[in-house]
């Protein structure tokens, strides 16, 4: 079996609705991806209080990263009258979508952005972990009991502990 094209085994856009309209991101070239991963990537280091190389975010601010990461999209939002804070969430779930992949850009935009949303909820996760945590575990049904191992009990001299 020989490699299938890569174009028929990739889909290379995300598509999000917007009020009653589905707008088609293309994937970005090879050069805007890798901007975008080494632009997360700074990110992430300064969220974790490590030293950002100011070259990548220099060279981010310098360029319309929106424009990028959208495509000819952006100004066929820009037409229908998309409001700002919609462009921008469309915008940073292309970047997540660059980044990393579909599903978790969808995880993002379904999210609305919040990372509240983003987690599990937590009192589903405790209500998960009481119900495991209350579950009593089944005995032997073996009908044995386990002895105690020889010289248990005993102090180094082979004496009984009292």
């Amino acid at each position: 079996m020989g490699f299938q094209a890569l174009d028929e085994l990739l889909d290379e856009t995300i598509e999000l609705p917007v009020d009653g309209r589905l707008y088609t991101i293309p994937a970005p070239s090879a050069e805007i991806g890798l901007r975008v991963q080494a632009l997360i990537n700074a990110a992430a280091i300064a969220a974790d209080g490590g030293k950002v190389d100011e070259q990548v975010l220099g060279d981010a601010a310098e360029r319309d990263l929106y424009r990028d990461v959208l495509g000819p999209t952006q100004d066929q939002m820009i037409a229908d009258g998309v409001k700002w804070p919609t462009l921008k969430h469309a915008a940073i779930t292309a970047m997540v979508w660059i980044a990393q992949d579909k599903t978790a850009a969808e995880r993002y935009w379904n999210a609305a952005g919040d990372p509240n949303r983003l987690a599990p909820n937590r009192a589903a996760r405790r209500s998960r972990s009481d119900a495991a945590s209350s579950t009593r575990s089944r005995g032997s049904t073996s009908g044995t009991s386990t002895r105690p191992e020889p010289g248990r009990g005993k102090n180094k001299m082979g004496r009984k502990a009292h």
